[in-house]
């Protein structure tokens, strides 16, 4: 490993590395990061990340008689997540040809400028790659609830970050959304008000933009639109996102982000496009900050070799740049110790809206079709009631109500279900 064969441009090679992380912080670049703005940054000295949840409520103060002992409340509980926090980087080779091409531009005088873009251009793509990376992992969990970094997408150790959603907050539709005759709106207005009874009040929607326009191009929303533009006639337009969230804003107090993002992976020279969100999910968020990047100091960081130039790019990006004679080729590298991290996983709500049990229902028997198998109806309903913990079902119920019903269980309600109800 030897100096670079552009130690003469060090001054650039810095000025480049901090407007990097300015572009990126100040939305300058073609690529918005979530991340970003959802995550703050936190130093982890033992490498060790940690998602944490609270559960946590206030409660009222009790009237007391004076000279009287106060009353002794219950204290939060508190859970958590964790693991090691990985590496990830990436390298790009300036090769002996590309060099040449360098030295022509030199010969010809071109302005400094243009010349400082060819020969820094891989610094940007090395920390824009960091960053797409951070992005990847970030989307995928905050939809699904784990980070997962596949080896087939991935040179090196694939990882797996489950920040342990909770099946108690994770719901299917009652009808799935790409059906004309779905109600989405009553599916939204259900989870919220299961998250209100749970102390937690719902401020964020977030969905791919596969399933936003599902949800606008629904009969209720559309009518509940109109509803707020007086709006006279039947050809109601299916909105826009702005028009919609005026509308849920001033109806439910709730906002919706799109999210429309792509990451490009690269293994053994083929580029993969890889969607990070999970289409069909909806999350329900109380906040728009949703955890930590925690990030760690690298062994090489401060162990620095001297022919080499390094720099930082933000607090968790390192980059370097060197030479070698065999090959004769300038390479630039970046490398981070971070993991987007999410955090009160408990305040944290998942809808599923394909996710809906369509069985064919024969009504006015005993029993009701649940997963293609017949079930007395009389288990069905206790077994829905046991689940939910209120008389929800009742024998004077279609078994498509019964259906809609089950439907709308938690994931850790649909346990319950299952394991009452009875054969036919």
């Amino acid at each position: 490993m030897n100096q670079s064969l552009f130690v003469q441009f060090i001054a650039y090679f810095k000025a480049i590395a901090k407007s990097i992380e300015v572009k990126v912080n100040g939305k300058k670049t073609e690529l918005t990061y979530l991340y970003k703005e959802m995550l703050t940054e936190e130093l982890s000295v033992d490498l060790q990340w940690k998602s944490l949840t609270v559960n946590s409520n206030i409660v009222a103060a009790d009237i007391v008689a004076l000279d009287s002992a106060l009353p002794l409340k219950k204290r939060d509980s508190f859970g958590a997540a964790s693991g090691d926090i990985p590496k990830s980087g990436m390298k790009l080779q300036l090769t002996e040809k590309q060099m040449t091409d360098i030295d022509v531009l030199k010969a010809r005088n071109v302005e400094t400028a243009v010349l400082v873009d060819k020969i820094f251009q891989d610094e940007v793509k090395c920390t824009m790659g960091i960053h797409e990376k951070m992005e990847f992992i970030f989307l995928q969990g905050l939809s699904t609830g784990v980070g997962l970094v596949e080896e087939e997408n991935n040179v090196g150790t694939g990882v797996r970050v489950d920040y342990g959603y909770l099946a108690a907050n994770k719901f299917g539709a009652s009808v799935v959304w790409s059906d004309p005759n779905s109600k989405p709106i009553d599916d939204i207005k259900r989870i919220v008000k299961t998250a209100k009874a749970k102390g937690d009040a719902i401020k964020l929607l977030m969905m791919s933009d596969t399933t936003f326009d599902k949800f606008a191009e629904n009969q209720q929303t559309r009518e509940n639109y109109a509803f707020t533009q007086n709006f006279v006639g039947t050809a109601i337009p299916v909105p826009d996102l702005e028009q919609i969230n005026s509308m849920m804003q001033r109806k439910f107090g709730l906002v919706i982000v799109v999210v429309d993002r792509t990451v490009t992976t690269e293994r053994d020279g083929v580029r993969t496009v890889h969607t990070p969100w999970s289409v069909n999910n909806v999350i329900f968020l109380t906040s728009s900050k949703v955890g930590k990047l925690n990030y760690g100091i690298l062994a090489e960081e401060t162990r620095k070799s001297p022919k080499v130039m390094y720099e930082k790019s933000g607090s968790f990006i390192l980059l370097k740049k060197w030479s070698t004679e065999e090959p004769f080729a300038e390479f630039t590298s970046s490398q981070a110790i971070a993991i987007p991290v999410i955090n009160n996983v408990s305040s944290i709500y998942l809808l599923n809206v394909e996710e809906a049990v369509a069985d064919a229902q024969t009504e006015g028997d005993a029993n009701v079709n649940y997963k293609t198998v017949n079930y007395t109806k009389t288990s069905v309903i206790a077994a829905i009631n046991l689940a939910t913990g209120k008389t929800t079902a009742k024998s004077t119920n279609t078994d498509a109500t019964l259906q809609k019903y089950i439907n709308e269980l938690s994931e850790e309600q649909v346990l319950v279900f299952e394991a009452n109800i009875v054969a036919a």
